[in-house]
């Protein structure tokens, strides 16, 4: 990304993310989809390249819907410090802990490439971590869908 380009997409984000919490969260998000791709680069074993990268590819795709969550909450709840709005607490626990499994995921993807030979179970623990990630960032979703109304109608026992 040019000097120019960078410097439009800081001003896209300051206005649709704000300065605060939800930028945050999508830049910690960004930050370790980053690092697990720089991991990728130092893998030999070709297996387990092509594993990593079915991997990376998954949770790549989740960067644009961690950003829709992101700029919605931004949308309804503006930030520009780190005072968490009590409505969407659920989604910002949800996407911090999507964003401290990312950066699990990363590590545990460079500790297999630095295993000597093929680990017995491969990337698996690596998929196990990057599950868990997918689910984090569905719960941010629905967790801001029920906040903002357009979530599943309660069930009201009786």
């Amino acid at each position: 990304m040019g000097f120019f380009s960078a410097a439009r997409q800081g001003r896209r984000d300051d206005a649709e993310l704000g300065k605060g919490l939800w930028r945050r969260a999508h830049d910690r998000f960004n930050r370790g989809l980053d690092r697990y791709h720089q991991v990728l680069e130092g893998v030999e074993d070709e297996q387990l390249y092509a594993d990593l990268v079915d991997v990376a590819n998954e949770l790549s795709a989740l960067a644009p819907r961690v950003r829709a969550v992101c700029v919605e909450a931004q949308r309804r709840y503006p930030s520009n410090g780190l005072d968490i709005p009590g409505p969407l607490a659920g989604v910002h626990r949800a996407l911090s802990t999507a964003g401290n499994s990312l950066a699990m995921t990363a590590e545990a993807a460079a500790m297999l490439r630095l295993a000597v030979g093929p680990g017995p179970a491969g990337a698996a623990s690596v998929r196990r971590r990057a599950d868990a990630v997918l689910e984090q960032v569905h719960d941010a979703e629905r967790r801001l869908a029920e906040a903002t109304g357009g979530g599943p109608t309660p069930v009201i026992p009786g």
